[in-house]
């Protein structure tokens, strides 16, 4: 399997490789085993970004193979490559980074709002439900008493 982070902030990429790496083994690992993991890979991270100087400003590009064996993240580190594109070179690439952002907030946002009417809705839903089987009680007793 191979992890890819997409162009992130350098300032944000253990929160994106976490997010991805949660993503793509749903399911397939325990959520403990995908936080050890990515931690180790994060760290990882970090060291190469220390050697190049990288800035937390800086646009990078994360991506790594790895497998899952026996229950376990296993990182192939021959295969981890790191693309960074310095704020300062790429402010054009750097000010598209902040309306990726801007827009991943909006969405957020947008989710959070339809996830809060599916739940009205849903509500909403139950209300009736039970209004229903209030009605059919009331009516079944309306037979009863109608019989005697």
């Amino acid at each position: 399997m191979r992890l890819s982070t997409g162009y992130v902030r350098a300032s944000g990429y253990a929160h994106k490789v976490r997010r991805v790496l949660f993503a793509l083994t749903k399911g397939k690992v325990d959520p403990k085993e995908v936080v050890r993991a990515a931690g180790e890979l994060n760290s990882k991270i970090f060291e190469e970004f220390q050697k190049r100087g990288v800035d937390k400003g800086d646009v990078v590009r994360i991506s790594v193979e790895f497998s899952i064996e026996d229950g376990s993240i296993v990182w192939n580190y021959d295969t981890l490559s790191i693309e960074v594109y310095k704020k300062e070179e790429e402010e054009k690439l750097a000010r598209a980074m902040e309306e990726v952002e801007e827009r991943e907030r909006e969405l957020d946002e947008k989710i959070r709002e339809i996830e809060n009417l599916a739940l009205n809705i849903k509500g909403a839903v139950d209300e009736l439900i039970e209004k229903i089987e209030e009605l059919k009680q009331e009516h079944t007793s309306l037979k009863l008493k109608a019989e005697e």
